[in-house]
This record gives C-alpha cells, structure tokens and sequence, in this order.
C-alpha cells in the first residue's frame, strides 16, 4: 500500500475482503470486518470460506446479530475482539427509505402493490446445475397461476437461461433487468412477498416485515428465521410451491425485530475505532 493508514475496514464476505484482509494482516496493519460472525456452515460456498478467513486475522469484528457473536466465540475468537453493532445494510436501506421518492408505488406502472411476487436467482448452486433450475423453474410456473412473479434477472442467470433453455412457460412470470437499488426497494416492498437466494434480501424483507422465501438449504442469516419473516424452502419443488400458497392463504410469518437494526449501526463502529 503506497498510502499509509491507521486501519483497514473490510465489509462482508466477497472476494476483494478476504483480499483486503490479508493485505492488512502482512502489512501489520490493524484489520476490521464488518458483517462478522455470519456462517452458513456450508464451505461449498465460496463466501463461507471468505468469512471464516477474514473473521479469523481480523482485529475488530463487527457483528449484525447475538448469533453472530456466539459462532465467533465458538471459533475461538476473544470475546474482546466482538463488538455487536447491528447491520450496515439497514442503515443502508433506513436511508434510502428516507431519500426515495413514491416509495408506496411499484416501479412499473402496470403493477399493483401487493399483487405480484418478486423473485431473484443468482447462485451458482441454484442456476449452474441445469437440474436444479429446471426443477425450481417448474415451481415457479406453477406458483405463478395464481400471482404475477416479476423476476429482475442477473445477467449471469439470463446466460445460464440461455446455455440451458430454461424460460419460464407462464406468462405472468415477468423478466426485467437489474433494477437500481431504489427501484429495487420499491418492487419488493410493495409486493406480496419475495422468493430469493440472496443474503442481504432476507434482512431486508426481515426489517420491512414481508414474507420471504429462501431457495437455499442454509443460510448465513438463521436470525431472519428465528425473529423474521424468512422461511427456507430449499429447491425441491413441492416445498417452494407449498410455502408460496401458505402465503397466499395469509399464513405468514410476522418480524419480531432485531436489537440495534436502527439505522445508527455505522454511527456505533465509528464511535468503536476513534
């Protein structure tokens, strides 16, 4: 590093953090992790390899949730070294509730709020293995008999739609782009509710109570299960179909909140490190 510094602040688990993080560690170079303590259990997922690491030579670790800090400690990791701050990713999402304008209205015109389903699909495990997507790609034609799904598609899952002919046979499952994060906030905080791989999505759906369907066998965030509206469905067809007409039946789960998911969690880390 030709810059010197006091201290390198690394965020969640992709890549350029572990990257990061071992710069800091051999330049000796104090090292904080935010989004720390997050385990899935899985190490076939590369982001389960980069937390591990980068929680392990890290010097402050920052912690959205107690569960957080109990796998930390199970790890070995001295009690002193764990802050429990909350999520960057609400204060994140506080803030641009706060800046977004029509917020109570879809992006898309010709939707209406509480009347369509969001999907997103991205990961590897899920839209890599054409068996997999297939099968998940069935139940969601099925659920879309009975609610429009808009399905904003990364464009590494639109290449594998492609590679393995995979498009939905329902018409009222919709495919649009990548939305900007506003936009994106307003689809799915108007909707119904939301099927997902994604991570930062159940916290989401968590704050803002709306019900959430993982297409996982696991996830890093339990906590939106236990306190929040997030339900694990894995890809087994039946199990994604049946949850979907739970909701739609008005069986769902309710948030019950999560303790410093107030928007002040970045204030707390700053107020740490000076």
């Amino acid at each position: 590093m030709r810059e010197g510094g006091d201290i390198v602040i690394v965020v969640g688990d992709v890549n350029s953090t572990i990257a990061c993080g071992l710069v800091a560690s051999k330049l000796h170079i104090p090292l904080a992790h935010v989004e720390a303590g997050l385990r899935s259990f899985d190490r076939r997922m590369p982001e389960e390899i980069n937390r591990l690491l980068t929680d392990a030579i890290s010097d402050y670790l920052f912690t959205p949730a107690e569960e957080a800090n109990e796998n930390l400690g199970k790890e070995g990791i001295p009690e002193e070294k764990i802050y429990l701050v909350g999520d960057v990713m609400i204060d994140t999402l506080i803030w641009e509730m706060n800046r977004t304008e029509h917020l109570d209205e879809p992006p898309l015109e010709d939707i209406k709020k509480r009347e369509y389903a969001v999907l997103t699909l991205h990961r590897p495990g899920n839209v890599d293995d054409s068996k997999t997507f297939k099968g998940i790609m069935r139940a969601l034609n099925e659920v879309a008999k009975e609610i429009d799904i808009i399905f904003p598609a990364h464009p590494r899952t639109q290449s594998r739609m492609r590679e393995f002919n995979i498009f939905p046979e329902n018409n009222n499952i919709r495919i649009i782009d990548p939305l900007s994060y506003r936009d994106f906030l307003r689809l799915y905080r108007n909707s119904r509710f939301v099927l997902t791989d994604s991570g930062s999505i159940q916290q989401e759906t968590t704050y803002l109570n709306i019900p959430c369907l993982t297409i996982r066998e696991n996830t890093e965030r339990p906590f939106t299960i236990t306190k929040g509206t997030n339900l694990l469905v894995g890809t087994a067809p039946e199990r994604i179909i049946g949850e979907s007409q739970k909701i739609l039946s008005g069986k769902e789960k309710k948030s019950q909140g999560l303790p410093l998911w107030d928007g002040k969690t970045a204030e707390r880390i700053v107020e740490i490190l000076y």
